[in-house]
């Protein structure tokens, strides 16, 4: 079997490579301090029995602890603007349901807007 000379110098040039690689793709292991998770929905209600179900299954797993935050009103967007303005380390999620779209939709001016909440569902 001939190997050409391109292929080669392809082979050669990653396997080179490699012991270089595991220096320079090293990350921070998340979370490192407890997690906030903003409910924009009342206690008590479906919402938050899900976000509190899933919180404590993250907190075992991963070590941290999530906190569960209900921020209700407005329709979802008190909450929802309380995230837009935390700060974006990864440290602040929010549990986004159909209001949430549909809020952005509904609604010329927001004090949010869903591209600052990474949300690919609002396109204008």
């Amino acid at each position: 079997m001939k190997l050409p000379r391109r292929k080669f110098l392809h082979l050669a040039a990653g396997v080179a490579a490699l012991p270089v690689l595991p220096h320079v793709a090293r990350a921070q292991t998340y979370p490192s301090r407890p997690v906030r998770w903003i409910v924009p929905f009342p206690p008590g209600g479906a919402s938050d029995i899900t976000a509190r179900l899933i919180g404590q299954w993250l907190s075992e797993h991963l070590g941290q602890q999530f906190i569960i935050e209900n921020r209700p009103g407005a329709g979802a967007n008190i909450g929802t603007e309380a995230v837009v303005k935390a700060s974006p380390d990864g440290y602040t999620l929010l549990l986004v349901r159909v209001a949430n779209t549909v809020n952005a939709t509904l609604y010329e001016k927001l004090r949010t807007e869903a591209n600052q909440l990474g949300c690919a569902a609002y396109r204008k």
